[in-house]
């Protein structure tokens, strides 16, 4: 019965130590002893050359800590004089655990920090984050994501820094999660990339290491600007002048007008309330450089309706020329971003793609609580890239001749012969779907 406790067959208990928050199992080996040298292959020519007691972790019992003592058996062969252990069924002898509790600090790591993962079981935190690390890496070289013919490159603000967001933008998936956007970072991910000559676009906001790492990997993709960032400029300089008429205003009108603030950045055609309608009137007349700006910036964003980059142009040199000189100071970041970036912003009119779904999934992440879960920045990256049911998955056929044979049977009357037909062969893998992530944030399962 007392061997029925660790219940691991391959084991046999001497020994056991129970204290208040832990049990202490000593054990040895019950399967056979080996027959062969794994050094050089020598059978039957070894002997027992001392032992070493080996501490392993396991998983908890009855809520306190496990601890199994293997009294581990040393040999040596006789033909070339190598020592080595017998070896351990169940055990990971690199990391000094049970393969069980391997698979569970994998799991429980997605979910808590490695020091709380490390403190329920008793082990150190360096070796839950290397379990992690390992577990990962292989997830990783069991995944290869398709190489995008759209990239995008965005970022995400996660656990208090910005993390380079890599996307499948025609696909609508995300890819990888960089802890850095930093230009070596986005360089050395770029580099990795197979079949990299098939990527014709990547969508990005206007940060230059993105820029520059793409001219130096990638030099024939066509950069274009997401124009959600480049409107967003145009609602910041509305945003100024607004602030800067606060100091004109009464406290309740302060107030007010911080109320109101959603109906400034709001589209005049997405305006369907009456209340909204006399809210934007009302302070548009009391403030006619704020209702000038308004209409900037409502000219602005119809740029982004034109049907060509001939449009385009013209329709911004005509914006341009229409902005007075009371509020230039204000536009100045939109000016200064279209000056410096012209032909990547313009390229969206050849080349309409959008990271827009980064965005969503942006503004959901910052109602998610991940620092107060204990969400590591590994953690989150695992789970969001490697869950299966997050994925979005395409399979492929391969078409090939397959050989039927009936000379076995009737060999004068039929000869062999080959027909076509294909089978399922792999399986494309474009990243983690976003319309799934965003659901699953959500409903809080992420």
């Amino acid at each position: 019965m007392i061997n029925n406790m660790l219940n691991l067959k391959n084991f046999k208990i001497i020994d056991i130590r129970e204290s208040e928050d832990d049990y202490r199992f000593l054990v040895e080996v019950a399967s056979p002893p080996p027959s062969y040298c794994p050094k050089c292959g020598t059978v039957a020519n070894l002997y027992k050359h001392g032992k070493k007691q080996q501490l392993f972790f396991d998983l908890p019992m009855h809520a306190k800590r496990v601890g199994i003592f293997v009294k581990r058996q040393r040999y040596k062969c006789r033909e070339c004089n190598e020592t080595f252990f017998e070896y351990l069924p169940d055990m990971d002898a690199n990391r000094s655990v049970t393969n069980r509790l391997k698979d569970w600090i994998q799991e429980a790591s997605l979910e808590k920090t490695f020091t709380s993962v490390a403190d329920d079981i008793g082990v150190d935190e360096k070796t839950v984050r290397n379990i992690f690390n390992d577990y990962v890496a292989e997830l990783e070289a069991q995944t290869d994501f398709r190489t995008p013919k759209w990239l995008g490159i965005d970022e995400v603000h996660l656990l208090k820094n910005y993390r380079c967001v890599i996307t499948d933008v025609e696909n609508k998936s995300v890819i990888d999660i960089l802890r850095k956007r930093n230009k070596d970072t986005v360089i050395s991910y770029l580099s990795k990339l197979q079949d990299i000559d098939n990527i014709e676009l990547v969508a990005m906001d206007m940060w230059n290491p993105y820029k520059s790492a793409v001219n130096s990997v990638i030099p024939h993709a066509k950069i274009v600007i997401d124009k959600f960032h480049v409107v967003k400029l145009a609602n910041e300089a509305l945003e100024k002048i607004r602030k800067a008429n606060r100091q004109n205003v009464s406290t309740k009108e302060r107030r007010q007008l911080m109320r109101d603030r959603y109906v400034l950045l709001s589209r005049r055609k997405d305006l369907n309330n009456f209340d909204d309608q006399i809210k934007l009137q009302v302070w548009t007349d009391k403030f006619p450089l704020l209702g000038q700006a308004y209409e900037l910036k409502e000219q602005f964003f119809d740029i982004y309706e034109a049907e060509s980059i001939k449009e385009a142009y013209k329709l911004y040199q005509n914006w341009l020329l229409n902005v007075p000189k009371e509020l230039i100071a204000y536009f100045d970041d939109l000016i200064k971003a279209m000056n410096n970036w012209e032909e990547e912003v313009f390229n969206y009119f050849n080349y309409p793609i959008t990271n827009a779904y980064t965005e969503s999934l942006n503004r959901l992440i910052k109602t998610m609580n991940h620092v107060g879960r204990g969400y590591s920045f590994e953690a989150l990256r695992a789970k969001i890239l490697f869950t299966q049911g997050y994925r979005k998955v395409k399979k492929k056929k391969k078409f090939k001749e397959v050989e039927v044979t009936f000379g076995k049977m009737l060999p004068d009357q039929f000869p062999n012969w080959s027909q076509t037909g294909y089978e399922w062969v792999y399986e494309e893998i474009y990243g983690a779907d976003f319309s799934t992530l965003i659901k699953a944030i959500e409903e809080g399962t992420l």
